[in-house]
C-alpha cells in the first residue's frame, strides 16, 4: 500500500485529495495535512469584502467531506518535512510517513517586504477569508466617512486579478451605498501596463481594462512601487515620474508571494523565493517523490519589466497540474515512467460587481494557440453560479 500525503486543502490540495483518492482507489492510503479545518472559497473574499457574501456563505468544515471519500484529515498544520525519511511532522508533533508528497500550501504573504503594508497596519487584503471580513470593517467605516480609497497590487505581485475584481467591485458597492461620489479612487499596479496581469496581457485585456477604469472614474498607475505606508498615506515612485504621496480613507494592496517556511525550508526544493522547482511531471528534480501543485510552485517571470511582477497561477491552470499529478503517482505506483503533463491553460472569470470580464489563454504563457477576452453580465452570473456550485460539492 502507498501512502500519500498532501500538504494543504485550498483550490489545489482539496481537489489534488479527491482526483488522486478516484485515481488510487481503496488499495492506496491518501492523507491531508492542514493548518485550519475548513475550507474556503478564496475567489469570494472580494464579495465578502464589500458584505455581499458571510464567511459562512462560503466555507465548509473539512473532516466529514474528505473522511467519506475515504481520506484521511489532520488539521495541525505541516511544521517540518524530512525528504529524507520521508515524512512529515505537524505542528503537534505528529509524524506522518509517505511514500508520495504532494506539496499544495498555496503561498505565504509577504507583507512585510513593505513598511505598514497589510492587515492590522495600514491596508487591507482579500488574501484570507478573515482579511476579507477586516476589509469589511473598513469599508464600513468609508461608507460611514467617505474619502480617497487606493487599490491595486505591490512590486513582486503575482496575482493581480484580485485587485482589478475589488476596485470594481468596490466601486459598484460604493454607487450602492450612494457615497461613490465622495471617494476618488485610484488603481496602482507594478505591471507594465493595465492588463498585463503578468501574462503579457489577453486578448485586448489592455483595452477592455483601461476602458471599464475610465468609465468608472477610477485613475491609475502602472509600473508603481510601494515605497511606504502610513496611516491615511501611501508613498509610491512610478517610473519616470519619482515618488508620490496618496492620501487614502481606504486602501486593498495584495502583496507579493513566498513559500511558506516549512516548504522553504528543504534543501535542494524551492527557488530563492520559497517556491517549489518542478520539472514538466510536477515533480522534485531532487526529489522525484515531491509533487507540487498550485499558486506555491515555481514559475519563473514571463519577461523582465521594469517593476517585478510574477506569473499567476489560475484555478483551471491548477486543476490541470492536480491531473497530471495524480496520473504521474498512479504510474509510478505501478511500476510505470510518468509521462502525463500540465496543460497550464488558463480560464478565468473575473467579476466586476455588476459585470465580468472573461479570459482565455491557450496556453497560458504565450505565444498561445487561443487568446480571447469578452464583458458581459453573464460573466458576473457565471462566477455566482460556480460558487454556488463549488460550496455545494
Amino acid at each position: 500500500m502507498a501512502k500519500v500525503v498532501i500538504i494543504g486543502a485550498s483550490t489545489g490540495g482539496l481537489p489534488a485529495a479527491y482526483e488522486i483518492k478516484a485515481i488510487l482507489g481503496k488499495a492506496h492510503e491518501v492523507t491531508v495535512v492542514s493548518n485550519t479545518d475548513i475550507f474556503h472559497f478564496v475567489p469570494s473574499n472580494p464579495w465578502v469584502a464589500v458584505g455581499w457574501r458571510t464567511r459562512d456563505d462560503i466555507s465548509f468544515h473539512l473532516k466529514p467531506y474528505l473522511e467519506k471519500k475515504g481520506i484521511k484529515f489532520n488539521s495541525e498544520g505541516a511544521k517540518t518535512i524530512d525528504p529524507e525519511k520521508k515524512q512529515v511532522v505537524t505542528g503537534s508533533g505528529t509524524v506522518i510517513p509517505y511514500d508520495y508528497l504532494v506539496i499544495a500550501t498555496g503561498p505565504k504573504l509577504a507583507f512585510e517586504d513593505i513598511e505598514g503594508l497589510g492587515p492590522g497596519l495600514n491596508t487591507s487584503s482579500v488574501c484570507t477569508v478573515d482579511h476579507a471580513e477586516r476589509a469589511y470593517s473598513d469599508f464600513r467605516s468609508l461608507v460611514a466617512d467617505p474619502g480617497p480609497a487606493i487599490v491595486g497590487a505591490a512590486q513582486g505581485a503575482s496575482c493581480f486579478g484580485p485587485a482589478y475584481e475589488f476596485a470594481f467591485i468596490l466601486d459598484t458597492a460604493l454607487k450602492k451605498a450612494k457615497v461613490r461620489n465622495k471617494v476618488p479612487m485610484t488603481y496602482i499596479t507594478s505591471e507594465p501596463y493595465i492588463g498585463h496581469m503578468g501574462l503579457g496581457g489577453v486578448g485586448d485585456s489592455k483595452g477592455l481594462l483601461e476602458h471599464e477604469l475610465r468609465e468608472r472614474h477610477i485613475t491609475w498607475y502602472t509600473n508603481t512601487k510601494i515605497k511606504k505606508v502610513e496611516r491615511g498615506k501611501m508613498t509610491i515612485e512610478v517610473l519616470n515620474e519619482g515618488e508620490k504621496v496618496l492620501p487614502f480613507k481606504f486602501s486593498m494592496i495584495l502583496p507579493s508571494f513566498k513559500g511558506v517556511d516549512a516548504v522553504a525550508a528543504v534543501p535542494g526544493l524551492c527557488n530563492p523565493k520559497g517556491f517549489v522547482i518542478i520539472d514538466e511531471y510536477q515533480r522534485s528534480p531532487k526529489y522525484p517523490d515531491i509533487y507540487s501543485v498550485g499558486v506555491c510552485v515555481a514559475i519563473a517571470p514571463l519577461e523582465a519589466t521594469p517593476v517585478p511582477t510574477g506569473v499567476p497561477k489560475t484555478g483551471y491552470m491548477i486543476e490541470s497540474m492536480v491531473t497530471a499529478t495524480a496520473h504521474n503517482i498512479k504510474d509510478s505506483i505501478d511500476g510505470k515512467p510518468v509521462h502525463t503533463r500540465a496543460t497550464w491553460n488558463a480560464i478565468c472569470l473575473a467579476d466586476m460587481g455588476n459585470t465580468g470580464a472573461a479570459f482565455v489563454a491557450l496556453p497560458q504563457i504565450p505565444p498561445r494557440n487561443v487568446t480571447w477576452s469578452k464583458k458581459g453580465r453573464w460573466v458576473h452570473l457565471a462566477k455566482v453560479a460556480f460558487e454556488k456550485y463549488f460550496i455545494r460539492k
